[in-house]
């Protein structure tokens, strides 16, 4: 009997151990978050969400005292994450416990299983964080609920979907500049000098019952102090952040959600838009929001620039696991093909 029960609990300890590699958690420490808890999904195959969400969820946990929980996207195997597989988001389990959602997926598939997770957070009316690509996070024939299709998820529970490009892509970048009127709102306290190569989406679909807090004007090059372009293409300037009341998939639950078009990890160089990230964290959660909120990264950071990347078998030679991510690990990967020179990040050499 004994060898039967100590059977019984290595192999549940081996269970546990298993799902909890699927994710990676970082125990908060003290500030305003303490108690509260974060999921951030990543998997997108464009922006580097599984560089970036790891960051965050530093800042998140070691400065401002929340739980946070990274979901990544894995290979079909579950060997590797693997941000090119559509399908791989495993973990959303960790949304049952969360108080808040930070999400930056692109056209992703999960299991129904999987979506069931999102559709309870979601009908439960908690906050929601959108990041670039969470404009069109879902895609394929699933749904949440049964009001809610993947590929309105970005619409509906952030406002706006996938429209266009309103910069050049990879070769204007975006300024991120207060909305008139909304220069004391708590999120964009502290909050200057935003930045984001990754340009200015268009957005075309908010209504008046959305709060536009930040516009973007789209800047000559990719350089953070390149001139703001002159002409029609900031006439007006596309909404770069805002507010979006959402209504849950049960029909009757609302919610809120804060949304911006930046987000790339590269983006995320500029403090202000850490800070802006930080900011509707403490904010969403019914946290007072600092005069200035700490965004110093935890570790440093090396993010690799946007493109995608579909050489055969890169993530797989890459074999990257949440680990890699942890607490006193700096990952340095390769940029994908390509990229053009920005020479305004830190590097490993430095």
């Amino acid at each position: 009997m004994k060898r039967l029960i100590a059977s019984i609990l290595t192999l549940a300890s081996l269970t546990l151990t298993a799902q909890s590699a699927e994710t990676l958690v970082f125990d908060g420490k003290e500030g305003l978050g303490k108690g509260k808890r974060i999921v951030l999904v990543a998997g997108d195959e464009e922006y580097r969400s599984e560089e970036a969400l790891p960051m965050l969820g530093k800042i998140l946990s070691q400065h401002h005292g929340f739980q946070c929980t990274v979901v990544f996207s894995w290979d079909k195997e579950g060997k590797f994450i693997d941000p090119n597989n559509q399908e791989g988001l495993r973990g959303l389990k960790a949304l049952n416990d969360a108080d808040l959602m930070i999400i930056s997926t692109r056209f992703r598939k999960p299991s129904p299983d999987e979506a069931a997770h999102v559709t309870a957070f979601l009908n439960a009316g908690k906050p929601v964080i959108g990041l670039r690509t969470a404009t069109h996070a879902f895609n394929g024939d699933g749904s949440f609920g049964d009001t809610l299709p993947y590929g309105q998820f970005g619409r509906k529970i952030l406002g706006e979907q996938w429209v266009n490009h309103h910069g050049r892509h990879k070769v204007e970048g975006a300024l991120g500049v207060a909305e008139k009127g909304q220069e004391d709102h708590p999120i964009l306290r502290g909050v200057k000098d935003v930045f984001g190569p990754s340009d200015v989406y268009g957005v075309i679909h908010l209504t008046d019952a959305d709060t536009i807090l930040m516009r973007g004007a789209v800047t000559e090059t990719l350089d953070p102090k390149s001139k703001v372009l002159e002409g029609k293409k900031n006439d007006p300037m596309q909404p770069l952040a805002w507010l979006h009341p959402y209504t849950a998939p049960n029909g009757t639950t609302t919610g809120t959600a804060f949304c911006t078009t930046m987000g790339a990890s590269v983006d995320l160089v500029s403090e202000g838009l850490r800070r802006l990230v930080v900011n509707a964290a403490l904010h969403l959660t019914g946290a007072d929001v600092p005069a200035a909120a700490t965004v110093d990264y935890v570790d440093p950071f090396y993010p690799s620039f946007f493109g995608f990347i579909r050489e055969k078998g890169h993530f797989e030679g890459l074999d990257l696991q949440p680990e890699d991510f942890g607490l006193g690990k700096a990952p340095s990967i390769p940029d994908p093909k390509g990229s053009p020179e920005w020479p305004f990040r830190p590097t490993k050499s430095e």
